[in-house]
């Protein structure tokens, strides 16, 4: 700046207004740079621990004859300060975001273990309004994108479940029970439901027929035929100390079975059935032992 003002005040840290506006000019004429009177007041004329940025040091210093900001400091060793090397990350940059996350993380499992609680599920008869108590009914616990969840109510027809849905959804099955898929939304002020289903009432009647002593058998029978396609595949599932087996009957050796006074077919448990146009196509059942 003396160069082309020999009358410039030589402390930088005394130039006003005039002085800052010349110095801009030539900056400009010379390195086709500019500064700003803020950036002039705030690293010119205040004493700061910290250096402005590189790129800046290199243009004021390739201005002052030198070919970088490196040349300067070698060229001027011991009378200017070290620059702050931004090279190396910041303890900082890398603290805070582990703090974070682990402050993340540590909400997201108190919400979880606050916002989980138990839900008590009991089933009734859709037509009867009576809890299904002694029959088996299984539950699966669809999630999504997991495998199901499986359940088994008790003796009462309920079952309990714990959880932090707001919403579940639910493959509930029994042999004297039509499937069904039953959609809840979870509300915490309420966390005991009863839910419907409707009677299985072909598996009902043939565990009837199994059951009662009925002296029209050719009524029965008639039944019987209409209730089982011709093709059915009818299973008996047996077990005898841990051996299991199973014996396969056509439509009418059940129907014979399962209705005539000598028949075998007494006190049966049904096990599943499958429904087509109204038929059974598949049945599967055993022998209650225990009530012959």
């Amino acid at each position: 700046m003396q160069k082309s003002y020999p009358g410039m005040n030589p402390s930088i840290t005394e130039w006003k207004g005039q002085e800052i506006t010349d110095f801009q000019e030539d900056l400009r004429i010379k390195m086709n740079a500019h500064i700003s009177e803020k950036w002039f007041y705030t690293h010119m004329k205040t004493a700061r621990a910290s250096l402005p940025r590189i790129d800046m040091l290199n243009l004021l210093s390739r201005y002052a004859g030198y070919q970088n900001w490196d040349d300067f400091v070698f060229k001027n060793r011991g009378t200017v300060p070290a620059v702050r090397s931004t090279d190396h990350p910041n303890i900082y940059f890398i603290l805070v975001p582990v703090l974070t996350l682990l402050v993340v993380a540590i909400l997201y499992g108190a919400f979880k273990l606050f916002n989980t609680q138990k839900y008590h599920f009991c089933f009734i008869d859709a037509d009867t309004r009576e809890p299904i108590t002694g029959s088996r009914i299984e539950i699966k616990l669809l999630l999504e994108g997991e495998s199901p969840v499986q359940y088994l109510c008790n003796a009462e027809g309920c079952f309990t479940l714990e959880t932090d849905k707001s919403k579940i959804r639910m493959l509930v099955s029994s042999p004297y029970y039509e499937t069904d898929t039953v959609v809840r939304i979870l509300k915490k002020l309420n966390r005991h439901e009863v839910i419907a289903l409707r009677a299985n009432d072909y598996a009902l009647m043939i565990h009837y027929f199994s059951t009662m002593k009925v002296d029209d058998w050719e009524k029965r029978r008639y039944r019987l035929n209409d209730m089982i396609d011709d093709s059915a595949m009818i299973c008996q599932v047996i077990g005898s100390k841990g051996i299991m087996g199973m014996a396969l009957y056509n439509k009418k050796e059940f129907i014979n079975k399962l209705t005539m006074p000598t028949g075998s077919l007494r006190n049966i448990e049904i096990l599943g059935t499958r429904l087509r146009n109204n038929k059974i196509i598949l049945l599967r059942f055993l022998i209650n032992e225990k009530k012959r």
